[in-house]
């Protein structure tokens, strides 16, 4: 063992060995780790302190070897100190983790029966090692694809949902990168126009006790222990740390074939806890430094996110952890852009939301993260946590507007023109404030916390009784709605009214400015029986039913998509000048008109009762992201959300002389040309999408 060096933090390899560095302020001691393939443990005592961080270097090891550290310092847990050397601690900055943790008391830094003792029993049996990488990797021919946020198409999936029941992917390689990387599921998010794919989380994350009790498994991943390692579980080689390769592999596999790659981050809680969870990592290397504690009770956890802690990003060592993190993510392994879990949380500075925080502060200024897309899911469980449009302007946001607002449209609720009228065209009453456009919007009408499509217009209530909670689960606010009967039906005329109102979501959704995500499997039908928090349903229930697909909604979405990736009047950086609420009726490069093709008034706004309205565009005012000019355009947008057939007519002749049809949500429209001042049948829930004849 030499001094080493204390940066980078983590365990790097050199042509002589490995360089250790872990960084504690509370630490006493620190012992590291090694283990070999048997389990055999041989302890080496870190000597040497710089900046709070422990170090040193070691000639004889390399790539693949297994380690782990233990912590010596103080136990006081009334004053927020959990040190506790007979728990073996994962590296925060490991690269690759190898196993899973096996629950036991053990594993906990007190004991059970007097959580302010002590535990002495030996951990390390029962956890996993980390694994010393090699990072070099063949990316020849691999370039970042910066498609601009307004031409991106985001599809969020599961690594191992997408493909683990997927015919044509070898069984071998079901549920795991290399399968999320196999032409057949490639093949199909190229065909279907996606130009991004959002993973759930892929940090290695742990599987909850009490859902292993039940026969119940951690599916979607929110239970982050390793920020820089790609989940151990979705390998497909057995090789030890060669999820790491086969993530890479995946990654250059979809920029290959033109596909971006955003992850699902989950910086804001870790899986340790409460005061009575688990000691895995952060809590025994430096518990005050890592969490955020309560004032005056620094035993009991600062909570925003409804897990039992909140990183602390105001102290240096989790922010410069999430800063490594990204970094390594864009460098090491070409991700395009991350979304940000409970980003609410981590722009809490002090405990109140503050848009200058230093993370806030820190990734604005990185010049590795500045190409990078960044997406604010703008919420937490805190106070004033709800944040939609109170992220600065480098960033994207889940606008939950936007999703509630589609849901009770489409439900035929009264009074919501206006705020339709908003959520179509950007939201720039809620982002164009703050001097940002409408790819500041990420809109979405479902996700993968909630409904899929399918259940959005079957249920009314949630199903949530496979999770083992007495279905007390879940969201019981949904706006969902059943078109008028619980679950699976037989009745046509229900079948087709829920068909219809699928294809007027997927419509609406990408037929508004903004950046339009759809939940993957969607497209397909996908449903989880009316379970609306299928967090726990590593199983048919969640993944991907490829035997039973929808062909003619697949086909729709298809067309929806294509139809927004050819016209440049859909896809906008900037807000649209023209008509709105509150704005004077103009022919600029947008105008929002009445059921009989007149602009709208202040008087129509207001009307409760108005559930119809056309919008005109034209997208020959703003040039392409390159500089080269868009051409004209134009797009006559058609929507009838009330309950009854009604009658249309196009604007006048100075809008455009004649239109046709493009696109319908009505499986059988009357007709597909329509010429300015002629009338037209519009089905109850339905939308109808026109191009200059």
């Amino acid at each position: 063992l030499t001094p080493g060096n204390p940066f980078p933090l983590g365990a790097t390899p050199d042509e002589r060995g490995v360089n250790f560095a872990l960084f504690s302020e509370v630490a006493d001691g620190v012992e590291l780790c090694l283990f070999d393939a048997d389990g055999g443990e041989r302890r080496v005592a870190l000597r040497e302190v710089t900046y709070n961080v422990w170090h040193g270097h070691l000639d004889d090891v390399g790539p693949g070897q297994r380690y782990g550290y233990r912590v010596h310092g103080p136990w006081d847990p009334a004053a927020g100190l959990r040190c506790n050397p007979d728990k073996l601690l994962l590296d925060p900055h490991a690269t690759a983790i190898e196993g899973e943790v096996r629950w036991g008391e053990e594993v906990f830094g007190h004991r059970f029966d007097a959580p302010e003792e002590r535990n002495p029993a030996d951990s390390a049996p029962s956890m996993p090692r980390c694994l010393v990488t090699d990072r070099a990797f063949d990316w020849a021919g691999d370039r970042r694809l910066q498609v601009p946020l307004e031409d991106t198409i985001v599809y969020e999936t599961h690594v191992k949902g997408i493909s683990a029941t997927h015919p044509d992917v070898p069984a071998e390689l079901r549920g795991t990168y290399a399968g999320l990387a196999h032409p057949a599921v490639v093949d199909h998010l190229v065909g279907l126009g996606v130009t991004a794919v959002e993973l759930l989380p892929v940090h290695q994350f742990v599987h909850d006790a009490h859902l292993l009790e039940q026969g119940l498994r951690n599916y979607w991943g929110y239970n982050s222990i390793g920020y820089l390692a790609p989940h151990n579980g979705y390998r497909a080689t057995d090789r030890p740390g060669g999820q790491v390769e086969e993530f890479k592999a995946m990654v250059k596999a979809l920029h290959a074939a033109g596909l971006e790659v955003i992850l699902d981050v989950v910086f804001n809680h870790t899986a340790e806890g409460n005061h009575l969870g688990p000691t895995l990592s952060f809590k025994g290397i430096d518990n005050p430094a890592y969490y955020r504690l309560v004032d005056g009770e620094p035993w009991a956890y600062f909570d925003t996110t409804g897990t039992g802690n909140s990183f602390d990003v105001s102290h240096s060592a989790p922010l410069g952890l999430i800063m490594d993190s990204l970094r390594y993510w864009v460098t090491d392994m070409h991700v395009d852009g991350f979304r940000f879990d409970l980003a609410t949380t981590l722009a809490r500075q002090t405990g109140a939301v503050d848009q200058h925080s230093s993370f806030l502060d820190m990734v604005f200024q990185d010049p590795v993260l500045a190409p990078v897309k960044l997406i604010a899911e703008p919420w937490d469980v805190g106070e004033d946590g709800y944040q939609v449009g109170g992220f600065p302007a480098r960033w994207s946001e889940w606008n939950g507007r936007y999703r509630d607002c589609l849901r009770r449209v489409w439900k035929a609720e009264p009074g919501l023109l206006g705020e339709l009228a908003q959520r179509l065209t950007g939201s720039p009453d809620i982002y164009s404030g703050a001097g940002r456009g409408p790819t500041a919007s990420v809109n979405f009408v479902t996700a993968h916390d909630g409904f899929t499509l399918a259940d959005l217009t079957a249920y009314d209530h949630k199903h949530n009784e496979a999770n083992g909670e007495g279905n007390a689960d879940g969201d019981n606010a949904g706006d969902s709605w059943n078109s008028g009967a619980e679950g699976p039906t037989d009745d046509p005329v229900i079948s087709d009214l829920r068909a219809r109102q699928r294809r007027n979501f997927l419509a609406t959704l990408l037929v508004s400015h903004g950046v339009p995500m759809i939940l993957g499997g969607d497209e397909l039908g996908r449903t989880q029986r009316g379970n609306n928090n299928a967090y726990c349903q590593d199983n048919e229930l969640s993944w991907y039913d490829w035997s039973d697909v929808d062909d003619a909604l697949l086909a729709f979405t298809k067309e929806a998509i294509a139809l927004r990736r050819s016209h440049p009047a859909l896809r906008r950086r900037r807000y649209a000048t023209g008509a709105g609420p509150g704005r004077p009726a103009q022919r600029g490069e947008i105008a929002l008109l009445r059921a009989d093709g007149v602009p709208m008034g202040d008087a129509d706004w207001r009307d409760p009762a108005a559930k119809s309205l056309m919008v005109w565009l034209r997208g020959s005012a703003e040039p392409e992201s390159d500089g080269t000019p868009r051409p004209d355009g134009r797009l006559l947008i058609a929507l009838n959300a009330s309950e009854i057939d009604i009658e249309l007519r196009a604007p006048g002749p100075e809008w455009g002389d004649r239109w046709r049809l493009v696109l319908s949500t009505d499986r059988e429209p009357s007709k597909d040309e329509w010429g300015a001042g002629e009338a037209r049948p519009a089905l109850s829930r339905s939308l109808m999408v026109f191009e200059p004849a």
